[in-house]
C-alpha cells in the first residue's frame, strides 16, 4: 500500500525478480477504486521503462541468438506489467490520460507485434499477448484520445493481425473500441472473419464463455441500433448501401451464434433482440408490400441481379433467428405471441425467389414456437380455421388443424411433397 501511495517502483536496473514481485504486488493493488485514483505519474513511466528494457532484451535474445537473456522472466515480467496498467486505467480516465500521454500505447503495439514474430512456449506468449490486448481495451474504453491514439498506432497492422489469428475473439474491449473507427466496409469484413470464428469454435471454458458473451452484447446492441439500415435496400439505387451491409451481417452473425447450443441459452435472454428480430422483419414484409423492391415476395425471377441482391434471404435469416431464440424457451414463445409475431412468420412462408430458404425456417420457427405451447398452437389453429392461415402452407410444413370436443388442435402429420 505504501508503495501505491509513494508512486515508486524498484529502479529498472534491479533484479528480474525483484521487478516482477513488485509490479505483481502493484497489480494487486489497481483493483481497488482507491489505489487506482491515489497512482503518480512516476509508477506509470516505471511501468513504461520495464516494458522497454524487457522488449529490447528479447530483441537481442532472437537477433543475436543470446542465450544469457532469461527471455520467459522477460515474459511474465510483460505480463504483469501489462496487468498492473489494465487494472490501473479501469474506469479511470485519469490514467487512462497519462498513459496515453507517457507513450505506452505506442509502446504496447509495438511489443505485441515483437511478440507476435517470435517463437516461444506457448503459454507465456498467450498470456502475454492476452493481457497486452486487454490493456489496450481498457485504456482506451470510453476515451475518444485513447481509441484515436490506439487506431494511428495500431492500424492496419495491429487490427490485421488481430482478424488472421485466433487472437480475434480474446479481445473484446479492443475489438469494441476499434469497430468505433472502422468503415462499414470494413466492419463488414471484420464480421464475415468473425462469423468465421464463431462457425469454427465451441466455447467450453468458463473464459471462453465469458468473452463470447462480451461479443453477442456488442453485436446485438450494434443490430438493435443499426437495423432500420437495411430499409435502404428497397431503393434500387442504394442496393450496395454499406451501412445496410453492415446490418445484413451483423444478423448473419447472430444466426450462427444462435445456433451453438452452448450460447444459445444467454442469447435467448439478451433484452431486446428477439424483440428487434420482429420489429425487422415486420418492417421488410411492410417495405416490400408497399412498393416491389428486394423485401417483395416474387415467384419468378427475372434474370440474376436479385440472385447477387446482398438482401437474398435476409428475411429468412430473420426467422432463423427468431425460431433459434424460441428453441425451448417458454419465455420467448409467449414474447412472440404477444409481439403478433407468428401471423407475421405464416405470412412470410410462401415460395419467394428472394427468399428461397424461406420455407423450411418458417417450418422450424413455427416448430419451435408451438412445442409444448398450446396457446401458440391454437392461435395457428385458429387462424387456420378463420381463413387467415394458408392451409396449404401448414401442410407444406407438416402440419394440420384438427377438431376435438369443440377445440381446434394443431397436430404433426407426414409432410406433403411440394
Amino acid at each position: 500500500m505504501a508503495m501505491a501511495a509513494a508512486g515508486s517502483l524498484p529502479a529498472v536496473a534491479a533484479g528480474p525478480g525483484a521487478r516482477l514481485e513488485s509490479v505483481r504486488a502493484l497489480a494487486g493493488l489497481f483493483r481497488e477504486a482507491q489505489h487506482r485514483e491515489m497512482a503518480k505519474g512516476s509508477v506509470f513511466q516505471d511501468l513504461l521503462e520495464i516494458l522497454r528494457s524487457a522488449s529490447s532484451e528479447i530483441e537481442q535474445a532472437y537477433k543475436d541468438s543470446c542465450e544469457l537473456v532469461d527471455v520467459d522472466t522477460c515474459l511474465l515480467l510483460i505480463a504483469e506489467c501489462f496487468r498492473c496498467l489494465r487494472n490501473a486505467c479501469v474506469e479511470c480516465a485519469k490514467n487512462q490520460h497519462v498513459m496515453r500521454n507517457l507513450g505506452l500505447i505506442s509502446t504496447s503495439v509495438h511489443l505485441i507485434k515483437l511478440l507476435h514474430g517470435i517463437q516461444i512456449k506457448e503459454e507465456l506468449l498467450l498470456t502475454a499477448l492476452r493481457c497486452s490486448l486487454q490493456f489496450l481495451g481498457n485504456v482506451a474504453a470510453g476515451n475518444g484520445d485513447s481509441q484515436n491514439s490506439i487506431w494511428k498506432c495500431a492500424f492496419p497492422d495491429l487490427f490485421l493481425f488481430l482478424i488472421v489469428t485466433d487472437y480475434l475473439l480474446k479481445c473484446p474491449e479492443l475489438i469494441e473500441a476499434l469497430y468505433a473507427k472502422l468503415s462499414n466496409q470494413e466492419r463488414v469484413t471484420l464480421l464475415e472473419l468473425m462469423m468465421v470464428n464463431v462457425c469454427e469454435k465451441n466455447q467450453h471454458t468458463s473464459e471462453e464463455m465469458n468473452l463470447f458473451m462480451r461479443h453477442a452484447d456488442f453485436l446485438a446492441g450494434c443490430f438493435q441500433e443499426k437495423y432500420e439500415a437495411v430499409l435502404k435496400l428497397t431503393s434500387a439505387e442504394d442496393t450496395d448501401d454499406e451501412e445496410a451491409l453492415v446490418t445484413i451481417r451483423l444478423l448473419d452473425v447472430l444466426c450462427e451464434m444462435t445456433s451453438n447450443n452452448g450460447q444459445l441459452e444467454y442469447l435467448q435472454t439478451l433484452p431486446g433482440l428477439l424483440e428487434t428480430a420482429i420489429d425487422t422483419l415486420r418492417l421488410t414484409h411492410l417495405a416490400g408490400k408497399q412498393t416491389v423492391n428486394v423485401f417483395t415476395a416474387t415467384h419468378a425471377m427475372t434474370g440474376q441481379e436479385e440472385v447477387l441482391h446482398p438482401a437474398v434471404d435476409f428475411k429468412s435469416h430473420l426467422i432463423r433467428l427468431i425460431g433459434n431464440l424460441c428453441y425451448k424457451n417458454k419465455e420467448n414463445q409467449d414474447k412472440v405471441y404477444e409481439l403478433d409475431g407468428i401471423p407475421l412468420i405464416l405470412d412470410n412462408c410462401s415460395i419467394d425467389d428472394n427468399n428461397p430458404f424461406v420455407n423450411p425456417w418458417a417450418v422450424y420457427a413455427i416448430r419451435n414456437l408451438t412445442e409444448q405451447n398450446e396457446r401458440n398452437q391454437e392461435l395457428i389453429a385458429q387462424m387456420e380455421e378463420k381463413g387467415l392461415a394458408d392451409n396449404s402452407a401448414l401442410e407444406s410444413m407438416g402440419l394440420e388443424v384438427e377438431k376435438r370436443d369443440d377445440k381446434l388442435i394443431l397436430r404433426s402429420v407426414r409432410k406433403k411433397p411440394s
